[in-house]
């Protein structure tokens, strides 16, 4: 009898670790969680979605971007050697390794390394504090009044925080570059970097992208004060979303029943009926400027909604002669239930040219008159 208690609690523990967190009332067991669809920013679900929480290494999300504006990604260079000697996740870098933005990015996004984020960020401003201010300024373009980093790598620090929201955004503008996503919806991939650099293989942190088929990306962070932060990318159907978990002991599990929630309740919807043409004026030109919409005119939309959107055209009350073809002319926004949910560039569809060739227009008042009384005295 004894000794059968006594396997029952050396047991115990075991379980206390694999039990999975009990879910709270947003049905996660996040801290705070969000979604987003892709292409309007659309906030779908939001718990506690503008909480201050660290984040990890989800940071690297901006690490990487700050390095993919970089117009050379592809030439070689010596890593840092202090840099590189940091603690937690690697990417396997050494002293004396040689090695290329675009690979730094790889170890970044795949196997979260920190050597590789250090690396970056003293090879693109010279030193940590000062890739920090970068990394800041750019957050504060991109309208993220929320967030504030202090390392490159998401390693915890006094001061380095974001919320599930602004990482949802930040996350939605990354997607949009194209390298970026390339790279992040990677489960595996080859790169070369070493002294001298040689073919490896690095495998992705981002266990969504290996049993939830329509997963597309993006990062994964853990550390002691952050918990387990995800934000993942997902397709299906012609619906893009986004969703973060802050501080969740569940997360793959989450992330999927979010997703097929999510999925359920949206599908594509063409607005090519509900944004037409527009004319637009032209002083001093031959006819009236014909726009257009420009791009993709489907947003996914939930059942019923299409009837209780409406357009409203901002743009100029009118152009100046010349006019040139596919020259932007402004934007229509779509509004649901009187709430602004996106918009779509105009552009002018036909080049209008001035009454008046521009080289021979009149340029002094009495040479505008004597043009006037020259064409109506015929």
């Amino acid at each position: 009898m004894k000794r059968r208690l006594a396997a029952a609690l050396l047991c115990l523990p075991l379980w206390v670790m694999t039990a999975k967190a009990a879910p709270n009332e947003s049905g996660t067991s996040a801290r705070a969680a969000a979604v987003i669809e892709m292409k309007t920013g659309r906030v779908l679900f939001d718990y506690n979605g503008s909480d201050r929480l660290p984040q990890a290494s989800t940071t690297k999300i901006m690490t990487v971007l700050l390095a993919l504006e970089e117009l050379d990604l592809d030439t070689y260079f010596t890593v840092d050697s202090e840099a590189i000697h940091v603690e937690g996740s690697s990417m396997g870098l050494r002293e004396g390794d040689q090695v290329s933005l675009r690979q730094l990015c790889y170890g970044m996004l795949l196997p979260s390394g920190n050597d590789a984020a250090n690396a970056t960020a003293v090879r693109l401003a010279g030193s940590l504090p000062a890739f920090a201010q970068l990394m800041n300024e750019r957050a504060r373009q991109l309208g993220l009044t929320n967030t504030a980093f202090v390392t490159p790598s998401g390693l915890d620090a006094p001061g380095h925080y974001t919320t599930a929201l602004e990482l949802a955004q930040l996350a939605r503008y990354a997607m949009g570059e194209k390298t970026f996503r390339e790279i992040c919806c990677q489960y595996t991939a080859k790169t070369h970097f070493g002294n001298p650099p040689y073919d490896r293989y690095l495998t992705n942190y981002n266990k969504l992208l290996n049993f939830y088929e329509p997963c597309i990306g993006i990062k994964t962070g853990f550390t002691g004060d952050a918990g387990r932060v995800l934000v993942s990318a997902a397709a299906k159907d012609g619906v893009e979303l986004i969703c973060v978990t802050m501080n969740d002991a569940d997360d793959w599990a989450d992330h999927e029943r979010l997703y097929e929630q999510y999925f359920s309740e949206l599908s594509p919807a063409d607005l090519s009926a509900l944004i037409g043409g527009i004319g637009m004026p032209v002083t001093g030109g031959s006819r009236e400027a014909q726009a257009q919409p420009v791009g993709d005119l489907y947003i996914p939309l939930r059942a019923g909604e299409y009837e209780r959107l409406s357009c409203y055209y901002r743009v100029p009350p009118f152009e100046y002669a010349p006019v040139q073809a596919g020259g932007y002319a402004g934007q229509a926004e779509i509004l649901l239930d009187g709430e602004l949910l996106c918009s779509f560039p105009l552009g002018y569809t036909q080049e209008v040219l001035p009454l008046v060739p521009y080289r021979e227009q009149p340029q002094g008042l009495l040479e505008r008159l004597k043009a006037l009384w020259e064409k109506i005295s015929g």
